[in-house]
């Protein structure tokens, strides 16, 4: 039976090296809809680390290789909302966004009744363009054949909570509301909050679009992605990965410091009602039916390309994968004991 570094290394994720030109090449969807707004970069090798109770277990490949995360940045908005909650910046998560961003993106009436909660659960079902990017473009999208299926479909909206979809144009839409509400950069913000109390290097950097740069009290700032679906995103190495995924395994404390509020984690890790393998952001293991293998307590940040954090409050682990086959990761889980 192989250990899990060698299973991670012998099972590679089929992207190509070349990012740009798979994204060009229409894998999330065809032209003009693919334009890349942010800044691309080819891939490295596989690599990762495993930790149990915060202690190095292996590691494989070559763990301080910055690169694109994609939807992992998903799952770091999630933090900052928690600190934002921790600020006072958001009181209520099931309040209108409206009653606290005044930007003309919640003015619609097919918007105005969305919550905090909406964005953070991928059910917002907003309706717009942001940053040169429409809605309808990720309308329709299915995970389990991205890179294969049809979307962009213009199928009827839903009131604002009423369905659940995987959306980054959406989630865009968070980050430039978190961005209102910080009143900064949301780099800035998870640099001091979270990525210099746990001690990470300084080697990752998270960016928007060339579009995405707005005016907030009279400063020029950029707001981020979600992922890198057209670009930007999280760049950023293992390490610093676990730093993170270890923080969140132990309730938002570090070294004795809370730097997440109280709950917050829990919060994260409840089950959506549309989708119970969802909650704020993070990719949930309800009843074990993602991943048999591994504790139903287990939850991920996941990022296209596969690039996977992957925590068990149960083992008290912490796994870090990048590119990785995901569809292999239950393989990697069932070798972790």
């Amino acid at each position: 039976m192989p250990d899990p570094a060698s299973y991670a290394l012998a099972h590679e994720s089929p992207w190509p090296r070349d990012i740009r030109a798979h994204i060009e090449a229409g894998f999330f969807e065809g032209p003009p809809d693919n334009a890349i707004l942010g800044p691309v970069r080819p891939r490295g090798a596989p690599n990762g680390l495993l930790l149990r109770h915060g202690e190095v277990v292996t590691r494989w490949g070559d763990t301080r290789q910055v690169d694109m995360t994609f939807s992992v940045a998903k799952s770091y908005l999630a933090i900052l909302a928690g600190l934002a909650v921790d600020d006072g910046l958001i009181p209520d998560l099931d309040a209108r966004v409206a009653e606290l961003v005044d930007d003309g993106g919640f003015d619609s009436a097919q918007n105005a009744g969305i919550t905090w909660r909406h964005l953070l659960t991928n059910t917002s079902e907003w309706e717009g363009t942001l940053f040169g990017k429409s809605d309808l473009i990720d309308r329709g999208r299915n995970l389990v054949v991205e890179g294969k299926g049809r979307k962009g479909l213009p199928r009827p909206l839903h009131p604002p909570g009423g369905y659940w979809e995987y959306n980054d144009v959406r989630v865009n839409r968070l980050a430039l509301a978190l961005l209102r509400r910080f009143g900064r950069p949301l780099p800035e913000v998870f640099a001091e909050r979270i990525m210099q109390p746990v001690g990470a290097s300084a080697d990752w950097e998270w960016h928007g679009y060339e579009t995405s740069w707005v005016e907030v009290d009279g400063r020029r700032m950029q707001s981020v992605s979600g992922g890198g679906h057209w670009g930007g995103g999280v760049f950023i190495h293992a390490e610093d990965q676990a730093r993170i995924g270890q923080l969140v395994l132990q309730d938002g404390v570090w070294a004795g410091r809370r730097l997440l509020p109280e709950g917050w984690v829990a919060q994260c890790r409840a089950p959506c009602a549309l989708n119970p393998a969802y909650g704020l952001l993070w990719w949930l293991n309800t009843g074990r039916a993602k991943w048999p293998s591994a504790s139903a307590e287990s939850y991920c940040f996941s990022g296209a390309g596969g690039n996977i954090t992957w925590v068990d409050p149960a083992a008290g682990t912490v796994a870090v994968l990048r590119w990785v086959d995901a569809t292999r990761l239950d393989g990697f889980m069932a070798l972790v004991k």
